[in-house]
C-alpha cells in the first residue's frame, strides 16, 4: 500500500487583480466543505494550504467525515496547528475509508481572524459557514468556493495510477451545476473501472500569463510533478489567453507564441516520463463583453490545426469539434452551452469526457496494465 491523491484542487490568491468571486476571510466560524472524491483508499490525510496567505494561518480544529464514518484530524499529533504563509501541511493518518465517486465532507474551524484565504474559485461547489465551532445546520451562510483545502491523499494499492486534469475553467467545471458533480473530469472518471483522474482546473487560468492564478507552465511542477503515483497529464489551455487581454488591455497572444507554450509543456511533462494529452481549444465566439475578437478566434484555428497534426503530444481528445455549433464552429452548439457561450453545461461537460480516447489513457504502474474500456 502507499499514499496517492485522490482529490486535488488548484488555489488562487484573494490579491489577484482579476477575481471572479469576493474573496473572503474568517473568525470564529467553521468552514464545511464537500470534496468528491476522484480515488479512494483505507486510509486519508488531507492537505490543507496557506499558499497565498499573507500571515500566519491558524487552524483550531478539522474533522473529515464520510459515508464509513468520522474522524478529527490531527497535525502532528495535536488538533490545532498554524500554517506559516506560503506553506502547505499534511493531516496525520486518519482510519476512514472513503469510496472513489464518494464525498468528504471536511469541517475546518477557524477561531482567529484568517485575513483574506487562499481559494478555489469553485462555482460548480458551495461551502457553508456557520458561526463557532459548529456543524452545519440550514442557517449556514452558503458561499460559492473552496478555501485552504489543497486536496486529500489516501492508502491504496500500489499499483493504483492517477492522471491529472491540468487547465482551465472547462476541467474546474464553470457552467455545470452547483453540487451535482458534473464537470467533465467527473463524467471521464465514471468511465475508468481503475485509476483515476485528480482535477487541477483553475477558472481564467492560461498556460503564458499569470491571473486568474499562477499561470500554467509555473504551477506545472506544484499542481502536476508533486502528484504521487501520476502516469498522465491531460490538458486544456489557451482561452484564457486569447480572450482576457481583451479585458485587460495586454497584448494580444498569437498563435506561434501559444504553440511555443504548449510545446514547452510538452516537453516538461515527457522530461518527467510523463504521457500528455492534449485538448484542442474549445469555441468561445458567443461570449460577451468583447472578449470574443476575430483575432482571438482566428489565434483559436490556427492552434487547434497545430495541436491536430502535431507529433507533440502522445495524444489529442478533439474538443472543440464535439462541442462547436455545425453552423457556427467558433460557438458553443446550443445545447451544450451554458449559456454565457463561453463555458460547457453537464451535456456540454459530458461531451468532453467522451472525446478522450480510452486506449490513450492506459494507466499503467509495477508492469500491470489498467484497462480502461466501461462506456460512458
Amino acid at each position: 500500500m502507499r499514499w496517492t491523491a485522490a482529490f486535488r484542487t488548484g488555489v488562487i490568491s484573494p490579491y489577484g487583480r482579476i477575481q471572479f468571486g469576493r474573496p473572503r476571510g474568517f473568525a470564529d466560524q467553521t468552514v464545511h466543505q464537500v470534496l468528491h472524491m476522484a480515488g479512494g483508499g483505507e486510509r486519508v490525510r488531507v492537505r490543507l494550504t496557506n499558499r497565498h496567505g499573507r500571515g500566519p494561518l491558524v487552524l483550531g480544529a478539522a474533522r473529515a467525515a464520510t459515508e464509513h464514518g468520522q474522524a478529527g484530524l490531527t497535525f502532528g499529533g495535536s488538533g490545532t496547528v498554524t500554517v506559516p504563509p506560503g506553506a502547505e501541511i499534511v493531516s496525520d493518518p486518519a482510519d476512514l475509508p472513503v469510496a472513489a465517486g464518494a464525498d468528504l465532507h471536511l469541517g475546518l474551524y477557524f477561531p482567529e481572524e484568517t485575513g483574506p484565504a487562499t481559494y478555489s474559485h469553485m462555482p460548480a461547489q458551495t461551502a457553508r459557514v456557520v458561526r463557532g465551532r459548529s456543524p452545519v445546520h440550514p442557517g449556514a451562510e452558503q458561499v460559492q468556493g473552496r478555501f485552504y483545502v489543497a486536496g486529500v491523499d489516501v492508502l491504496a494499492p500500489d499499483d493504483t495510477a492517477v492522471a491529472v486534469a491540468f487547465g482551465d475553467s472547462w476541467f474546474e467545471g464553470v457552467g455545470t451545476t452547483s453540487g451535482a458533480n458534473n464537470r467533465s473530469v467527473d463524467f471521464l472518471n465514471r468511465r475508468l473501472p481503475r485509476g483515476w483522474v485528480v482535477n487541477q482546473g483553475i477558472a481564467g487560468n492560461r498556460l503564458l500569463t499569470d491571473e486568474v492564478g499562477e499561470h500554467g507552465l509555473a504551477r506545472f511542477d506544484s499542481d502536476v510533478l508533486a502528484i504521487p503515483g501520476l502516469t498522465h497529464v491531460l490538458v486544456h489551455f489557451g482561452i484564457n489567453d486569447l480572450v482576457l487581454p481583451a479585458m485587460t488591455g495586454e497584448p494580444r497572444v498569437t498563435s506561434d507564441v501559444l504553440v511555443e507554450g504548449f510545446e514547452a509543456l510538452a516537453g516538461r511533462a515527457h522530461q518527467a516520463g510523463l504521457k500528455i494529452l492534449a485538448a484542442t481549444i474549445g469555441p468561445f465566439g458567443g461570449a460577451a463583453g468583447g472578449l470574443s475578437t476575430p483575432a482571438g478566434l482566428a489565434a483559436r484555428r490556427e492552434v487547434n490545426d497545430w495541436i491536430r497534426t502535431t507529433g507533440t503530444f502522445d495524444a489529442v481528445f478533439d474538443v472543440a469539434r464535439a462541442v462547436e455549433d455545425p453552423d457556427a464552429p467558433d460557438r458553443i452548439h446550443p445545447a451544450l452551452d451554458s449559456g454565457d457561450g463561453m463555458h460547457l453545461n453537464d451535456a456540454g461537460a459530458r461531451a468532453m469526457a467522451r472525446t478522450v480516447d480510452l486506449k490513450s489513457l492506459v494507466l499503467q504502474r509495477s508492469s500491470q496494465e489498467i484497462v480502461i474500456s466501461r462506456p460512458l
